[in-house]
């Protein structure tokens, strides 16, 4: 498997697309818009460094 083949998702993003948020409180809603905040930083940190590399390897042998 190549490191950047698409693997599918542990936890597929529909369990959170969609979601009824109706009965959910609001200190419920702060704190999920808190973690998804949070998950949508560490994905761009992951983006970002896979990116970097991706630009090194065409850098290094020429793309």
């Amino acid at each position: 498997m190549d490191w950047d083949e698409p693997k599918k998702a542990a936890a597929p993003l529909d369990l959170v697309e969609g979601e009824p948020l109706d009965e959910w409180s609001r200190d419920e809603l702060a704190e999920r818009i808190r973690r998804l905040e949070r998950e949508i930083a560490r994905t761009r940190r992951v983006l970002e460094a896979k990116s970097a590399h991706a630009r090194d390897i065409d850098r290094l042998f020429g793309d």
